[in-house]
């Protein structure tokens, strides 16, 4: 049996995530829309490991009202399997999600413990190798 490879790069079908975009004002109790309209996106997207973004750049001046939504949101994410990603977040509103304890991925952020691109590490002569 003969095998020739292909020249070239193999053909991989690319997948853009669904996009749910969030608009304000949010109200205290405007969470169900949101969140049936995020059930539908993941339940189109098959098993579970889905990933949703939610563009929140409309939703204006942040408030407990949109944690309460995000966090609501990502809950729903998890217990189906999936996570949820935010594009296009208000400083003040990364800024109040990290002050009740909310972590969210945010797109086009690295993550956690990977350093950013073109960044080194410097050492200062004279401290000890590890």
């Amino acid at each position: 049996m003969n095998y020739a490879p292909v020249p070239g790069l193999p053909l991989v079908e690319a997948k853009t995530p669904p996009v749910l975009v969030l608009r304000g004002p949010v109200a205290r109790d405007g969470v169900s829309g949101p969140s049936e309209a995020l059930r539908a996106l993941l339940d189109d997207g098959g098993r579970g490991g889905v990933i949703v973004v939610c563009d929140v750049g409309g939703l204006g001046s942040p408030g407990l009202a949109a944690v309460n939504l995000l966090a609501r949101l990502q809950l729903l994410a998890r217990r189906t399997g999936g996570r949820i990603r935010l594009r296009d977040p208000d400083p003040a509103l990364c800024s109040l999600l990290d002050l009740v304890g909310l972590r969210f991925e945010v797109e086009g952020q690295s993550e956690q413990r990977e350093p950013a691109l073109g960044v080194e590490e410097a050492v200062e002569p004279g401290d000890p190798a590890l």
